[in-house]
């Protein structure tokens, strides 16, 4: 890596949705290799309970509650739900490209809302990447709940195997180039749960590994 390189801080932004256990790695893995020089500078959740809040709050990272309903969207849109998220998209573009600091890249660590591609189109015009974590292999199980359907194909004998990847953000959900992947076997006798716990941890590892590589910095 350049010497430049090298001293150049790079400044995260996280969304969230839930308990924050991706974003708990990030927060534990930045300012140490491959992210030693990385800052994660703000976090934002569509969910005012998510513990992520809580997460970021304890390692004195700001934080903004974003919510489709009660922020008014749905209100000011009734008869549309399609506009009602495009002018919410419109709003979280604006608090994310008009954050001081601007990220240098927006981590989608377990948001669960579909970005529009309005908000894709803003960020991309403010040169803010931003990338995603899905509990798949890439093109298999594209959407909610890909863990459980992994585990309801591998008992119908479908697949063998599932898996985690990180991947750039396109308008197709799921969709884009994996920056980061990494199969994860099923097991015969395996609870839905004892899948989703070591794909958990596997997603813990894969974060910060898609990350660094996003920045460059592996």
């Amino acid at each position: 890596m350049a010497e430049n390189a090298e001293k150049k801080e790079h400044k995260l932004m996280v969304l969230i949705s839930g308990s924050g256990t991706n974003l708990q790695a990030l927060i534990d893995a930045c300012g140490t290799a491959p992210l030693e020089n990385a800052r994660i500078t703000h976090v934002i959740s569509n969910k005012k309970n998510a513990y992520g809040l809580t997460r970021a709050q304890n390692a004195n990272i700001p934080t903004t509650y974003h919510n489709l309903v009660t922020h008014g969207y749905k209100k000011s849109h009734p008869d549309s739900i399609d506009k009602a998220r495009e002018a919410y998209d419109v709003d979280l573009a604006k608090l994310i490209t008009e954050n001081s600091p601007k990220p240098d890249l927006v981590v989608c660590a377990g948001w669960m809302h579909i970005l529009s591609p309005k908000f894709i189109d803003a960020l991309t015009a403010a040169n803010v990447p931003i990338i995603n974590l899905h509990p798949a292999l890439p093109g298999q199980f594209d959407g909610a709940n890909a863990i459980g359907r992994a585990w309801e194909a591998y008992q119908r004998g479908e697949i063998a195997a599932t898996g985690v990847m990180i991947h750039h953000v396109i308008t197709e959900v799921d969709r884009g180039e994996p920056i980061v992947v990494e199969e994860v076997p099923c097991r015969d006798c395996e609870t839905e749960s004892d899948l989703e716990e070591r794909i958990h941890k596997v997603e813990w590892r894969l974060i910060v590994q898609g990350t660094a590589k996003a920045l460059g910095n592996v």
